[in-house]
């Protein structure tokens, strides 16, 4: 008798492109100059690589500075 494997859950995943478009109406891959569609060349995730093209745009290649932690809400009458 042949044993079933228990079927995994699949989770719904939403791209990126789909996250802005939902949340923001944003279009990502719409272009504004001509409307036609972009598309995706290519993931940058080397550090480096990231460094050199902030660096070549003249951007900063430090992380933004994080705003210090705060306790939750109090309210008025408290």
């Amino acid at each position: 008798m042949a044993r079933k494997e228990p079927e995994k859950e699949k989770t719904p995943r939403v791209d990126w492109a789909e996250l802005l478009r939902r949340t923001f109406d944003l279009d990502v891959f719409a272009c504004v100059r001509c409307g036609g569609r972009r598309r995706v060349l290519a993931y940058v995730t080397a550090p480096s690589g990231v460094r050199c093209i902030l660096e070549h745009l003249g951007l900063s290649t430090r992380p933004a500075k994080r705003a210090p932690a705060q306790g939750p809400p109090q309210s008025a009458w408290c």
